[in-house]
């Protein structure tokens, strides 16, 4: 499978998807931690995780309160 990350607003409305794709979990999570700014910068809230269609988790990209 290949992995993504779902591009969402707070509320949980998809805003897009990663524009590429990754083999690796590995793969996909050093690619957020190079462009995390840059997403929230684009008003994307938070993001989640997918093996294929498959959900692996979800992780806000917003300061804790």
């Amino acid at each position: 499978m290949a992995w993504s990350w779902r591009l969402e607003k707070a509320d949980g409305r998809p805003v897009g998807v990663s524009e590429e794709t990754f083999s690796t979990q590995a793969d996909a999570e050093s690619w957020l931690g190079e462009n995390w700014r840059g997403l929230r910068a684009g008003e994307v809230d938070k993001v989640a995780l997918l093996d294929g269609e498959t959900l692996v988790y979800e992780m806000s990209l917003q300061d804790p309160e």
